[in-house]
């Protein structure tokens, strides 16, 4: 994590979308490149500079996804995946969208790892997994199939009840030969 997208806007952590939106305006109105058309080449420079990086910020922020996604990476980059006085240097990816935990629209395919850790099976982010496993639509997916599968094992009972009643004391093969005994007869009744 380079930039602190907070910072850039001057939010803290809390800021509503609105004060997102009302950040970025201010910073886009400063810095925007035409503004400073008729400046000289640094100053055109540092401009340019600082309002992509107000954008990569607002872009971030006023998503929902991408801001809870960044403020997961930013949280555990502030911690110990970052430190130097661990045991040893971390980095931070994301399999299937490259180094750096980019990779567009922030979607959840893949998993996130940490290569140099110690102690974990293959570095796989634990913590990730339960905040996968713990969001709204990963537990109506859960529910539903549990729906299905309990639905199933329902019907499945309620078949083999009603077999048992109309066959007791019959196995599946007994009522087939059976059943083949009554057309075998009924086919040599003229």
């Amino acid at each position: 994590m380079d930039q602190d997208h907070y910072k850039t806007l001057g939010l803290n952590r809390s800021a509503t979308k609105e004060e997102v939106k009302n950040a970025f305006r201010k910073s886009a109105l400063d810095f925007h490149p035409d503004r400073h058309a008729q400046s000289s080449a640094a100053t055109r420079d540092a401009a340019a500079a600082q309002f992509k990086k107000a954008s990569e910020a607002y872009e971030t922020l006023i998503d929902q996804r991408r801001r809870a996604d960044y403020d997961f990476r930013w949280r555990n980059s502030s911690s110990n995946w970052n430190s130097s006085s661990g045991s040893g240097n971390y980095h931070y990816y994301r399999r299937n969208s490259g180094y750096g935990g980019g990779g567009g629209g922030g979607g959840t395919t893949g998993g996130y790892y940490r290569a140099g850790t110690s102690g974990r099976s293959n570095g796989f982010d634990w913590r990730f997994l339960s905040r996968i496993i713990t969001t709204h639509g990963f537990l109506l997916g859960v529910g539903f199939v549990s729906i299905l599968v309990g639905s199933a094992l329902v019907i499945e009972d309620v078949i083999q009840g009603a077999w048992r009643r109309n066959n007791s004391g019959k196995s599946f093969e007994d009522a087939m030969e059976a059943l083949e005994k009554a057309r075998g007869e009924k086919d040599r009744d003229p």
